[in-house]
């Protein structure tokens, strides 16, 4: 054989084992590769020479193969399964196992203090041996223990002393899809639907049970299957039966599935001339529908609805009330326990207020009306998931009706999957602000998890960016606001900067020269969106309906309030919604302490004054230089904290995988050429209006406003 064809092969060979190797983001943050601290590699080979698990449920072989898969990974040698504690290892048992070595410990009042989902992880002795035990009172907090568990090896922590007591602060906690039945997905920037309807029931893809590894490992325990712009064919027999295949997937990991009820059904498909909530035959067909739902699947979740919104059909059709509409599904799903969740994104262009305003009034007066399965699933801004919003003013005005958050992982405001924005500091921003509903301490997760009303029935939900892109997301980066997302669900006290270094380490290395940078990354991330795309409190002024790119010039649509001109009210006098008492008064559906510090230009933060304000160009702000100079400065600095992003990344080129390095680095260099795209154009377009210069130590746009108004994007994905 000669020597330049032996080359060839060996290069082949090379070039096939390097890509084996590389790592595409398809596990997520389960790495489960081995350990290369080798001290603490040591460690916990000596205290983990095997494993008893105790009980028999599908949920339990869920756990003995996530416990096979990680530990073998991680250890780099299986743990053998052992039937009594006769070595150091993992004890692991649920309050109903019957376990003889369990009930030795004498767990009662902790085990009651943890509800249904919790669970405990500690260090103990057992006839003398050294046992880790993971325990709960249900199967399915077993499974949230050891995912717990196996996240501690992945990240190096020490786990010779542990005393771990854990349980979900929120009860149900969902990823909604805005998923379509021909597989595309609205607001979806990561290739198609990953629910295959046309192949199912009889194809199962494995991709459906990693999913449902990967929420259950961050603690999501319901997933909406289909879009909030429903489609009523997915509650027929035929439809039931493939979503019932995917709840036996799911069931195992503590998943439920809900699907979206298009209020109109009863006509789409059920034959009858009306779906008026008030007719006996639709209530009736409303019950026998739910019925079959539950003979397919016996722990269906319920409802997901949007109704009255958007030209979605509703009870206001015929005359009635969101209370009427929600309330007779509710009755329809009590029997079997499923929940209504009504959404709470709600306008009107006929109706002459300030769009921030209308789901507050439509929704304020039924307090305490609905039925005791129904949530209000409410955005978490008042506008529409924006780089930058005040929490909704629902959010401590409904104290007698279970209201549940909802955030948005896909990015349809933030450069979709093309660009890198850690999501956690905007979900904390949120959760962390005080309402003042019940006094001071009154905030938005307190009103979310039920504490600050004494409500048993909580919930959060999610808009996903799941697709059928390999690394799931899109965009590397996209995997860490479901991670956060998932993880906050479970608890809202954690930290961004903990989720962070929880992901970082699960997802690249423990190395702290790895953790560093990225963190940093990722921490400035939103902050830095928010300067480039809409500083000040400047909202929705985003390309026409499919929202990528600036459009600040958007108007003379045929709804108002889906143009950009109706937000920032840009004129030769000045910019900014006034919301104060002069304008649209959108304040006063605050508790006082909110509305005065958001009214008064001496206590309103900067990064809402231009959302409750309409200020002159040479409004003196805080910096002491004038709102038009402002303006600027944070554009442009939006631009070069994107170009320090680069450098950071760049940093990395050696230290991680190249195939993830490269995949980040590709995109943010688009980020970079956007994030230039939207200080330009918005600079130029407000500047037709202030009329004064850009100052002089800033580069000058290198295009004409022209040249960006002609953009067009007629097959931007997500529409």
């Amino acid at each position: 054989m000669k020597k330049n064809t032996l080359t060839f092969i060996l290069s082949l060979f090379l070039l096939c084992n390097s890509n084996l190797k590389a790592e595409d983001g398809y596990r997520l943050w389960l790495r489960y590769d081995l350990i290369s601290n080798q001290e603490r590699l040591n460690e916990y080979k000596e205290l983990i020479k095997g494993c008893l698990i105790e009980g028999n449920s599908s949920t339990i072989n869920a756990v003995e193969n996530e416990l096979q898969i990680g530990l073998k990974g991680l250890l780099g040698s299986d743990i053998p399964p052992i039937k009594s504690i006769g070595k150091d290892g993992i004890l692991i048992a649920s309050k109903y196992s019957a376990s003889y070595l369990l009930s030795k410990l004498k767990l009662e009042t902790k085990l009651k203090n943890i509800g249904s989902e919790g669970f405990l992880i500690f260090n103990s002795k057992i006839e003398g041996k050294k046992v880790i035990v993971i325990t709960a009172n249900e199967d399915v907090g077993i499974l949230y223990g050891v995912f717990n568990f196996l996240r501690l090896l992945q990240r190096n922590q020490d786990i010779s002393n542990l005393n771990i007591e854990s349980s979900p602060k929120i009860k149900l906690r969902l990823l909604n899809h805005w998923d379509n039945l021909d597989r595309t997905v609205e607001r979806g920037y990561a290739g198609f639907s990953i629910w295959d309807w046309h192949r199912l029931p009889e194809y199962i893809d494995p991709k459906y049970k990693d999913y449902a590894r990967a929420n259950a490992s961050i603690g999501i325990n319901g997933t909406v299957l289909t879009n909030v712009n429903a489609n009523a064919l997915v509650l027929t027999s035929e439809y039931l039966e493939k979503v019932k295949s995917l709840a036996d997937v799911f069931h195992p990991y503590g998943i439920k599935v809900y699907l979206t009820a298009r209020f109109s059904a009863p006509v789409e498909i059920g034959g009858l001339k009306t779906a008026d909530p008030f007719d006996k035959d639709v209530q009736q067909w409303w019950r026998d529908k739910a019925k079959e739902i539950y003979s397919f699947i016996p722990d269906f979740g319920g409802f997901l609805v949007k109704a009255n919104s958007e030209g979605q059909p509703g009870p206001q059709n015929y005359g009635r009330s969101h209370v009427d509409g929600a309330n007779m599904l509710a009755d329809a799903l009590q029997p079997f326990g499923g929940v209504v969740m009504w959404r709470a994104f709600v306008y009107d262009n006929n109706v002459p207020e300030d769009r921030a305003k209308q789901a507050y009034n439509e929704f304020k007066p039924f307090d305490g009306k609905f039925r005791n399965n129904v949530l209000i699933q409410a955005k978490n801004g008042p506008i529409d998931f924006q780089p930058r919003e005040p929490f909704h003013p629902l959010f401590g005005a409904l104290q007698e009706t279970p209201l549940m958050m909802e955030f948005q992982i896909t990015q349809e405001y933030l450069g979709q999957a093309s660009h890198l924005v850690y999501l956690a500091p905007l979900y904390k921003e949120c959760l962390e602000s005080d309402t003042y509903a019940k006094g001071n301490g009154s905030t938005v997760a307190r009103i979310i998890d039920g504490s600050l009303d004494n409500h048993s029935l909580t919930g959060i939900a999610g808009v996903s960016n799941i697709g059928t892109d390999r690394n799931w997301t899109g965009h590397l980066f996209g995997q860490a606001n479901w991670f956060a997302y998932g993880r906050l669900s479970w608890n809202h006290k954690l930290s961004s900067e903990e989720i962070a270094d929880e992901w970082i380490g699960m997802t690249f290395s423990n190395d702290l020269n790895i953790i560093k940078p990225i963190k940093t990354i990722m921490m400035n991330s939103r902050e830095i969106t928010v300067n480039y795309m809409t500083p000040l409190g400047l909202h929705h002024i985003m390309g026409w309906s499919h929202h990528y790119g600036p459009a600040p010039w958007i108007k003379d649509k045929n709804r108002a309030d889906w143009t950009s001109v109706y937000y920032h009210r840009a004129d030769s006098n000045g910019i900014g919604f006034n919301r104060t008492s002069t304008g649209s008064n959108a304040v006063s559906q605050y508790f006082p302490p909110v509305a005065e510090k958001f009214s008064s230009l001496q206590t309103c933060p900067d990064e809402y004054l231009l959302w409750f304000h309409h200020l002159p160009w040479d409004y003196k702000v805080e910096s002491g230089n004038t709102l038009w100079e402002e303006l600027c400065y944070h554009y442009y600095n939006g631009v070069e904290s994107v170009k320090k992003m680069q450098t950071t990344w760049n940093s990395l080129e050696d230290k991680i995988d190249k195939e993830v390095f490269n995949h980040v680095k590709m995109l943010l260099t688009r980020q970079e050429k956007e994030a230039v795209w939207w200080r330009n154009a918005c600079v130029l377009y407000f500047q037709t209006f202030s009329k004064q210069p850009i100052p002089e130590e800033l580069e000058m746009p290198d295009k004409s406003l022209e040249y960006y108004e002609s953009l067009n994007f007629p097959y931007a994905p997500g529409i």
